[in-house]
């Protein structure tokens, strides 16, 4: 490889390769590009050295940093790797099942090599994509991954590139598809060179965690292409099969065409190349169905986008929490909505924005499954105080309320690692700063979030504690043991896990429940008896699939509702179908056939 570097900034560079003695002088071009007629095998070191300062700096397209964030890059060949996937033929997000999880808490080791000898546990229960959190490099040990500072490398301490290939070949193997969480909206606070080659942020506009990139300012070009290039390098080089895209709406672009609408054009044209689907989902706060709208319609072109407001309409009506953002989600109103037309806040008042939020689904074009919905994700459970899951407030009858729900919600259902077992492990906030400062200043911020949400501080554990972060490991006795066993004495995670892979293998079973159409989907709901009836496919059609209606009973009393025909699934066994469905309290069902009274 020859070392090249974009560094307008910067008045003259060089390179250092402590293998090839003294540090080198690299050559400009007019458009910034640094370049060093230097070759380096794979494995050695190198950085650039900045109008004679030092220390050398590391690569910012580096694909490997083995000594960290701020050492030197190390040459990563990518064609060194032997792919097992040349039959892999990728697959569509429709229909799919996707499962979230976060490499250094998913297992023991907390690596992507022991992370592939719990894939048959993921294949076996009926999932269809895996989604990592951000694993591109940040400073220290562990985090969630949202701190990364090197786009193009993988963290070190999950394994590096290396692992990361075997990862996906083995999910491939598994006919698993791999979707990449990626944060290209901000860098993290420790270890960003980035502003010292080049105007890679916009210091007029600013998010959350700091400085905006510069995607719209002079010399946003350069910036551009290199996230479209790190893009790209997923697809190519690692063979992901999408991207997840971190809070979108922290983008600041106002050029004609957004950077999203382009990352979309370049990934179909990247697909196509390859002759496989690739995904592309936002996680976006705007409500703005654009995101999802086809470019040929006026829209940036995304395959599919999360859906916050069917968690909080679903977490609410199941748990009761009004809380914060959750205040405009109780009642069934709420989950109804979300599940005949997709935002619930669609152009209505939002109380927790003090403003009008949102805009409406066209639901003649829009198919549901272009939402991502979930009961959890690791922002809705690490993001609570305590990091407490749903198996933590709810009964065994309530978990397995929510898993009907969300696995059969007219979107792409998505769950968060070890709720198919109802973890009792919790999934906290967790840093590993080596700056103290740093570390205080992140574990301050954390409270003052809380204290929005109306929960106590005091309760807030540390996040620089490195219990906090053991404390969030799965622990995959609880399945291992099985039934009665020291981890599982009374059965419930045995239970919970059959439950999960029942609901899994009836979706894909039946047709209505993947139909692609909005127009398809029928609510009926009693707030006051807490019951509600999800209809899906066409009644009195004389073809294609059997109709289906989800019913639930959340309230405390037995319910007698209209829908006849078969029962397919039942949360509980006192439920009694026939003429009418009988649902006892807190109790669902699947019915098959004549839906209708």
């Amino acid at each position: 490889m020859r070392p090249a570097v974009w560094a307008p900034r910067a008045t003259s560079v060089s390179l250092r390769a402590p293998a090839h003695g003294d540090d080198s002088p690299m050559v400009v071009d007019a458009h910034g590009w640094w370049r060093s007629d230097v070759d380096l095998a794979p494995g050695e070191r190198y950085g650039f050295v900045l109008d004679g300062g030092e220390p050398a700096l590391p690569d910012p397209r580096s694909r490997r940093q083995p000594d960290g964030v701020h050492a030197l890059s190390a040459v990563f060949d990518p064609g060194a790797h032997r792919w097992r996937d040349e039959t892999w033929a990728g697959r569509p997000l429709a229909g799919a099942v996707v499962y979230e999880l976060h490499v250094g808490t998913f297992t023991p080791e907390g690596t992507l090599d022991s992370a592939i000898a719990r894939l048959d546990h993921l294949a076996r229960l009926g999932i269809d994509f895996v989604e990592l959190l951000p694993v591109n490099a940040f400073n220290g040990e562990w985090n969630w991954g949202y701190d990364g500072v090197g786009w193009f490398a993988v963290q070190e301490s999950y394994g590096g590139p290396a692992a990361y290939q075997r990862f996906v070949d083995a999910c491939h193997e598994r006919g698993l598809g791999v979707i990449q969480d990626v944060v290209y909206n901000h860098l993290g606070p420790s270890g960003n060179y980035l502003p010292r080659f080049g105007p890679y942020l916009h210091d007029a506009h600013a998010n959350t965690w700091g400085a905006s990139v510069n995607l719209d300012g002079p010399d946003s070009d350069e910036v551009r292409r290199f996230i479209l290039d790190d893009a790209r390098m997923w697809f190519l080089d690692l063979h992901v099969d999408g991207l997840r895209l971190d809070a979108v709406h922290a983008l600041v672009d106002h050029r004609a065409t957004h950077l999203l609408e382009e990352l979309a054009s370049e990934t179909d044209a990247t697909s196509a190349a390859l002759g496989r689907p690739l995904t592309l989902i936002a996680e976006s706060d705007l409500n703005d169905p654009r995101m999802i709208r086809p470019r040929d319609e006026h829209g940036l072109g995304l395959t599919a986008q999360w859906s916050d407001d069917f968690h909080h309409a679903l977490h609410v009506n199941l748990t009761g929490e009004t809380t914060g953002y959750y205040a405009d989600f109780a009642g069934m109103a709420s989950l109804a909505t979300v599940l005949e037309r997709g935002f619930f806040h669609a152009g209505t008042f939002s109380s927790f924005r003090g403003r009008t939020h949102g805009r409406p689904i066209d639901l003649d074009r829009t198919p549901p499954w272009r939402l991502v919905t979930f009961a959890q994700d690791h922002d809705q459970i690490g993001n609570r105080a305590t990091g407490d899951r749903l198996a933590a407030t709810l009964d065994e009858a309530g978990i397995r309320l929510a898993a009907l729900l969300a696995l059969t919600s007219p979107g792409t259902p998505m769950l968060f690692m070890g709720e198919e077992w109802a973890a009792s492990t919790p999934w906290q906030f967790f840093t590993s700063h080596p700056e103290p400062e740093l570390g205080a200043a992140t574990a301050t911020g954390r409270i003052a979030e809380f204290a929005r949400m109306g929960w106590d501080p005091a309760i807030v554990p540390d996040p620089q504690d490195p219990e906090t972060f053991r404390r969030s490991k799965l622990d995959w006795r609880e399945v291992d043991d099985g039934p009665g066993g020291a981890a599982d004495p009374q059965g419930l995670h045995a239970r919970t896990l059959e439950w999960y892979g029942r609901l899994i293998a009836l979706r894909r079973e039946l047709p209505a429940l993947t139909d692609a159409s909005f127009r398809s989907i029928a609510v009926e709901f009693d707030d006051d008896a807490g019951w509600l009836v999800l209809r899906r496919g066409s009644e009195g059609a004389a073809s294609g699939p059997a109709p289906v209606a989800v019913a639930v009973n959340l309230g405390s009393t037995p319910v007698e509702l209209p829908v006849g025909g078969e029962v397919r699934l039942a949360t509980d066994d006192g439920v009694r179908g026939g003429g009418s469905l009988v649902l006892p309290p807190r109790s669902g069902a699947i019915v098959v056939g004549r839906v209708g009274g």
